[in-house]
């Protein structure tokens, strides 16, 4: 049987918002609906809110059967931090633990991949029997890429075959550039926010110790210092707990 997909280079929980409505043929409207869904990403309160805008925006605007987000997490490896339903987590879990299929090659080559029928897909057989049990007949994967690196995957799923033409991945990939942007626009908040309650939670326990053991600023940031490299914790944790126990670390 000949492979009906194919596979092309890149171009370059939820909400309390109401559903957004559906993308029309017309381009004003098309306009105005990606105005509101990059307002709607601003206004997220962290990532997993921006990235739940960004799949129900796909929903409404590709008429796809579900959609998904996987993103890279710390250590490299990927996390699914928003989902339509239970059958896009179970085909992304299935991807990562064989590290196979259609998600994987698209975080791994930064790469958008076309699945026209998943029926007639033999590049990742075991991925598409499992999909096609779910009921999902086309796949499209696309990259979300900034400047700064491939932050994840948004992950669209018809039970249509050939239900992502030309005009739905041109879209797909306008989705997919707004949410790269405010996804990493949200890590970065997300991080600035967690260093500065690191900061905080140092300084009041130094101020803990400077007021028992009458140490100096200097003092008590080096007594915190030795119990994190001593115990291989970190600076944040060992402050948390002698905030909360009044006593370091044994």
């Amino acid at each position: 049987m000949e492979e009906n997909s194919r596979s092309r280079p890149v171009s370059t929980g939820a909400t309390t918002e109401p559903s957004p409505q559906p993308i029309s043929a017309k381009g004003e409207d098309t306009v105005e609906v990606f105005a509101r869904l990059a307002t709607e990403m601003h206004d997220a309160a962290g990532v997993e809110e921006t990235v739940d805008a960004v799949v129900q925006f796909a929903l409404q605007a590709l008429s796809c059967s579900h959609a998904g987000v996987a993103l890279y997490s710390r250590g490299g490896q990927p996390e699914v931090p928003a989902v339509t339903d239970p059958v896009v987590a179970e085909i992304y879990q299935f991807q990562m633990a064989g590290q196979d299929g259609p998600l994987v090659e698209s975080m791994r080559n930064h790469t958008t991949v076309l699945v026209t029928d998943t029926a007639a897909e033999s590049r990742w057989p075991d991925w598409a029997g499992k999909v096609l049990g779910l009921g999902v007949r086309s796949v499209l994967d696309v990259p979300l890429t900034t400047a700064q690196g491939t932050h994840g995957v948004l992950g669209l799923y018809s039970s249509e075959p050939d239900a992502f033409g030309p005009d739905e991945e041109a879209i797909a990939h306008i989705l997919a550039r707004h949410a790269s942007v405010a996804v990493a626009t949200a890590k970065h908040q997300e991080t600035l926010a967690a260093a500065v309650d690191a900061r905080k939670l140092v300084g009041q326990a130094m101020g803990i110790l400077m007021e028992r053991y009458d140490f100096d600023a200097d003092q008590a940031f080096a007594v915190l210092k030795r119990y994190s490299q001593d115990n291989n914790t970190k600076l944040r944790d060992v402050a948390q707990q002698l905030i909360d126990t009044r006593r370091l670390p044994h």
